[in-house]
């Protein structure tokens, strides 16, 4: 599983945790989990600009 840390300046730490049939998006108590499909349409849309 790959992490990557999303920390920003106000203290909130989300992170982006992505396994081979998921990704978990969030931090603790507050967390969304996508199959990996629709992790790569989400992905698309941002690199598009969709979003």
């Amino acid at each position: 599983m790959k992490i990557v840390s999303l920390c920003g300046g106000s203290g909130c730490c989300p992170v982006v945790k992505v396994a081979d049939d998921r990704v978990e998006i969030g931090e603790q108590g507050n967390t969304c989990v996508l199959k990996k499909s629709e992790w790569e349409t989400l992905r698309k849309k941002i690199l598009d600009g969709e979003l």
